[in-house]
């Protein structure tokens, strides 16, 4: 384990965000910009990335030939019709791709068309309600058609009562797994846990019997209250999986853990992004991972929160600054044997 998590550090922070919200009243993504995930379509790299504007969440897509200056491209997956699952809120978090830690990052098709997860919450206002999973497919990545929830709260079991949370698809050997967090009760103070479902075709799943697969740690530990916002990958025939813990202490940061067969998992209790310190722009929260290489490195996003000095900023006003952020790893090699 101690070979793993060097090659997965990435100490080489930026110190400014490489994504941000507009500031600009009546775009999706005034207020913040969150939950990063990477991939490669067409020789370029791609991140999509959800936005709020104060009513809920949506989508929008940004471009990059360097990983380190990224160009928004616009919102891809916006709110839905009235009484629609999607009404308030349309957060596509995970597009199905290969698994490999170092590999290409390109996705995979299902019967002819791209297939990603989505989680929506019921009511307006910032995660108002408990949060339902959804598969969504795009022929062309910027459109998308949005099938009925998969995955509901009520259905689960006791720990994941309180609503679900941001989820991770992927395929292995036949089967889809579809990892998400989820919290316990509606009300603060709950906490939050990661489970997984499986699937044969996307449409039926079961949850795994021994969810959450990573619970919280002891009271005091640095992931005490939250284990959420799951991304699985493939490094040295292990499965590895960067999660954010949040404690006591009221900060947010990325960790990792590991395992065999992708149901039974062994926290390392390694903080690999750690919060900045006061005047950073991580200075609140470092969490929600998005993973990708390239040549032989590991660039590891995450959203950054801090307090601004003012909390008027551009055309809004809000007391706080919330986007995406990159650290960047030394060179670690790319075996998976």
């Amino acid at each position: 384990m101690s070979r793993l998590l060097d090659e997965l550090r990435t100490p080489e922070k930026l110190s400014r965000l490489v994504l941000a919200p507009s500031f600009k009243k009546g775009e999706f993504d005034s207020h913040t910009v969150d939950c990063p995930f990477l991939f490669r379509h067409e020789g370029r790299c791609y991140m999509t990335y959800v936005g709020w504007d104060t009513v809920g969440y949506q989508t929008g897509l940004a471009s990059s030939a360097d990983l380190v200056h990224w160009t928004k491209e616009g919102m891809i997956l916006g709110r839905g019709p009235k009484g629609s699952p999607t009404e308030f809120n349309a957060a596509l978090t995970c597009i199905l791709r290969d698994n490999e830690l170092h590999g290409p990052g390109t996705l995979k098709k299902v019967n002819g068309r791209f297939a990603g997860t989505y989680h929506a919450y019921p009511n307006e206002g910032l995660e108002s309600g408990p949060a339902a999973i959804g598969i969504c497919t795009s022929d062309d990545l910027r459109h998308w058609d949005v099938a009925p929830p998969v995955l509901h709260a009520q259905d689960g079991t006791e720990w994941e009562h309180g609503g679900l949370y941001k989820s991770w698809l992927m395929e292995h050997d036949g089967t889809y797994y579809l990892f998400y967090n989820a919290k316990n009760q509606p009300g603060w103070p709950w906490i939050e846990q990661t489970g997984v479902a499986t699937s044969r075709d996307l449409r039926r799943w079961e949850r795994h019997p021994g969810n959450p697969v990573i619970k919280v740690g002891p009271r005091g530990a640095f992931d005490d209250t939250f284990v959420s916002d799951p991304c699985v990958l493939r490094h040295r025939g292990a499965w590895v999986m960067f999660f954010f813990t949040n404690s006591s202490d009221g900060h947010a940061r990325d960790s990792v853990a590991f395992s065999d067969d992708l149901l039974h998992w062994t926290k390392s209790s390694e903080i690999l992004i750690d919060v900045g310190p006061p005047g950073s722009i991580d200075a609140v929260h470092a969490h929600k991972p998005g993973i990708i290489a390239k040549d032989g490195r590991l660039y590891h996003f995450y959203c950054a929160a801090s307090r601004p000095a003012d909390p008027r900023q551009g055309e809004i006003e809000y007391g706080e600054t919330r986007g995406i952020a990159l650290a960047v790893g030394g060179g670690a090699g790319k075996g998976t044997g």
